[in-house]
């Protein structure tokens, strides 16, 4: 079983947080997040430090005492520093332009594909053939990628599409006569 639940979160130099029964609100350089914790853990902040433990002795608190510290540790991180996914286009004519809360993918459709980014991220673009998600929001991040991937996942015969970078795609041989 892990023991992510038992360690302790250092907090870093210019962040807050603010405990106020179950409602929890961290505060840095690049934001504000808040979040509800669950009922069966308990929070208690201590020089500089948070520690989290389960309400009783059951299964189901101490696994959640481990998901709620993992929860808390990447909104100190986001806030502190920020999160960052970097996807890659391969193929002829993939092009990837963010102009202010919008990416126009050109993904080989017949039509540019336009992605309206939500709140909270931002899109760069260095090349046109990579596109820079960041956000204080991990999860919020990574389903950002994972809607823009999905637009034109790679594909397994000429590995063509979007990807992450540094992804393996797996290629297959071309059928024969």
């Amino acid at each position: 079983m892990s023991r992510v639940g038992n360690s302790p979160i250092e907090l870093p130099s210019g962040v807050e947080v603010k405990l106020s029964g179950q409602a929890l609100s961290v505060k840095g350089a690049k934001g504000e997040m808040a979040f509800d914790v669950h009922a069966d853990v308990s929070v208690e902040q201590e020089e500089g430090a948070l520690k989290f433990a389960a309400r009783g002795g059951q299964r189901e608190a101490r696994a959640m005492a481990g998901t709620m510290r993992a929860v808390v540790q990447n909104m100190v991180t986001g806030v502190s520093a920020g999160f960052e996914r970097r996807l890659e286009l391969q193929g002829v004519g993939y092009r990837a332009q963010a102009q202010g809360k919008k990416l126009t993918l050109q993904l080989g459709f017949s039509h540019p594909v336009e992605y309206e980014l939500p709140e909270g991220i931002e899109a760069q673009t260095p090349s046109q053939t990579e596109i820079v998600i960041t956000g204080i929001d991990k999860q919020k991040v990574g389903q950002v990628c994972a809607e823009i991937r999905g637009f034109r996942p790679p594909e397994p015969y000429k590995g063509k599409g979007v990807r992450y970078q540094g992804e393996y795609v797996r290629r297959k041989e071309a059928k024969k006569k």
